[in-house]
């Protein structure tokens, strides 16, 4: 897969009203929709809309990429903007957005009511109140999986292919005070590893990757009548792999902590991922003499 005149092969093309000149793309700049969920209504506006608005690539919920404009030519998607000193970042970057509501307020015990009015479940979709320097205070809806491996795929396609591509940023990085996406609960770090092989602030410090034998360095999970969810890597976007019985014995891998929340690193059905390590003890084999 590659890219024939600036349109990415495999994915769907949909022409943008609003194209602008040629550019050589430098740095990826990732956006919310803040729009409904509908598949197709995010990409149905920023594909032909009168604000003169426009974006390289749409991801939908369910992991769905179009294109809209071609990675050689500008798109109107990040506005007034700066990246570590150049100005308007629309003239060198690829914009891509993620469909999400954006930024919600708390309307009653468990809603949260979007900006045009429509309101979700908190419980149902796992949605957070989380205040960050950056984004201030709100509800937020997490990334779908399919969203985020959507996005890993289109990332790689990307940096395989446009050679002058160098960094991975967000719209409330390059004009912060005015934007506040992605939301607080994007994994950035994350996908900036998997992408440019830089450190993942999760990883920092971890433990050479490997079963231990010793039983001492076991635990046994303890979530009485619930199972525990094992993730991809330690963070709640949703990321899970698996789910594990209570009164499970794991081997330990490496721990750490990320945001002052402790995670250790298990193996489990022939698959390692993370689990928070408040929800397994710790089994203890020395014996004791009376």
């Amino acid at each position: 897969m590659g890219i024939q005149n600036g349109k990415l092969t495999g994915v769907e093309f949909q022409e943008a009203r609003w194209i602008g000149p040629a550019i050589t793309p430098d740095i990826v700049v990732l956006h919310d929709t803040a729009s409904r969920l509908e598949e197709g209504n995010a990409a149905s506006y920023l594909k032909d809309n009168d604000a003169k608005v426009s974006v390289h690539f749409v991801i939908e919920r369910d992991g769905k990429v179009v294109q809209q404009v071609p990675v050689n030519h500008q798109a109107n998607h990040a506005g007034r903007s700066e990246y570590h000193g150049r100005k308007w970042c629309n003239g060198f970057a690829i914009g891509i957005e993620l469909v999400n509501p954006g930024r919600m307020r708390a309307d009653g015990e468990d809603w949260a009511r979007t900006w045009y009015g429509e309101a979700f479940s908190r419980s149902t979709h796992n949605i957070a109140e989380v205040a960050t320097a950056e984004h201030g205070s709100g509800l937020w809806m997490p990334y779908t999986e399919a969203q985020l491996e959507a996005l890993l795929g289109l990332l790689q396609k990307l940096f395989a292919n446009v050679s002058t591509l160098r960094d991975i940023t967000t719209h409330w990085y390059v004009s912060p005070g005015r934007k506040v996406d992605t939301n607080p609960l994007f994994p950035l770090d994350h996908i900036r590893s998997r992408i440019l092989g830089r450190s993942d602030p999760a990883e920092e410090g971890l433990a050479e990757q490997e079963v231990l034998s010793a039983i001492d360095e076991m635990v046994i999970t303890s979530t009485p009548g619930d199972t525990l969810n094992m993730r991809r890597w330690p963070s709640f976007n949703p990321n899970v792999v698996a789910q594990i019985p209570d009164e499970t014995r794991l081997p330990v891998l490496s721990s750490v902590t990320v945001n002052g929340r402790n995670w250790i690193k298990v193996l489990y059905g022939g698959v390692t991922g993370w689990i928070v390590a408040r929800y397994a003890d710790p089994i203890i084999t020395s014996e004791t003499s009376f």
